[in-house]
């Protein structure tokens, strides 16, 4: 799984580079690809947000990125697509409430029933559990990262996690992480759609304020428009009505509502 082009690299700006990586290699029930990893450019700092699934190196290509710049790098939450190449850096932040997930040996043994041979070997060698980053660092919400002529803020945003954060640059871009993205978008249980809800009215206002006009989601479509959390937010209102359409989903312990070819489909925890 090592290839070079494991990763698909682009520059988006003289500042800004995605990092793809597919998660569907790894199990088919997951459908969300492409994963999109961010690495900003400062001055003097680099930042990564999110170091994907652990089954290719990515640290080389961070290097022969970043120049000179010491790096950042911050998960964005802690599901397993975004934190499992953590250990291949000396040091990661994550906000406070989740700091004791990636602190200890993430276990991955519910890959074990994936069609991917390979993926399974590469797994296995490290016994379904991919060790930590030696260091984990916190921060919490309006925390900023200084680049040098660019800056970059913590929004903390519950409901995909708690403590899931989006990021928002000095540049008036927002990074919505698995907070917004068009796909298969996972809840929690019906009881707590409202801290979902409010975490999306939040980022509406917060784009109306400040006249935001890029959204980058951590998968599938990016950029998008301030028209994904609006689309979202009222998809989600509307699950209540079409609650008798919901089909249960054993992989995930959840509920699903919709299909895969819509522009949501909801993946909604029973517990």
């Amino acid at each position: 799984m090592d290839k070079p082009n494991y990763f698909h690299t682009s520059r988006l700006k003289d500042y800004l580079y995605v990092i793809k990586e597919n998660i569907s290699v790894v199990h088919p029930v997951y459908t969300n690809d492409p994963l999109n990893l961010y690495l900003f450019l400062g001055e003097h700092l680099a930042l990564l947000l999110d170091t994907g699934c652990g089954i290719s190196t990515i640290k080389p290509i961070i290097k022969s990125l970043i120049a000179n710049r010491q790096l950042i790098v911050l998960n964005s939450h802690t599901h397993w697509d975004h934190i499992l190449g953590n250990n291949e850096f000396k040091e990661v932040f994550v906000h406070e409430k989740e700091a004791h997930i990636v602190s200890r040996p993430y276990d991955v043994s519910y890959f074990q029933d994936s069609p991917n041979k390979k993926i399974i070997q590469r797994y296995a060698k490290q016994d379904f559990l991919i060790p930590p980053a030696p260091v984990i660092r916190t921060f919490k919400d309006q925390d900023e990262f200084d680049l040098g002529g660019l800056k970059v803020e913590i929004i903390h945003c519950p409901g995909h996690s708690p403590g899931s954060v989006c990021l928002l640059t000095s540049n008036n871009e927002l990074f919505t992480s698995d907070v917004a993205y068009y796909g298969d978008i996972f809840l929690p249980k019906r009881e707590n759609f409202s801290q979902v809800l409010e975490t999306l009215d939040k980022l509406i206002k917060l784009c109306n304020n400040k006249n935001i006009k890029e959204l980058y989601p951590s998968h599938r479509k990016s950029p998008c428009d301030i028209s994904l959390l609006i689309n979202l937010r009222a998809a989600i209102k509307n699950i209540n009505n079409i609650w008798e359409q919901k089909k249960s989903f054993d992989f995930f312990n959840s509920w699903v509502i919709g299909k895969r070819t819509d522009k949501f489909r909801f993946i909604i925890s029973k517990f």
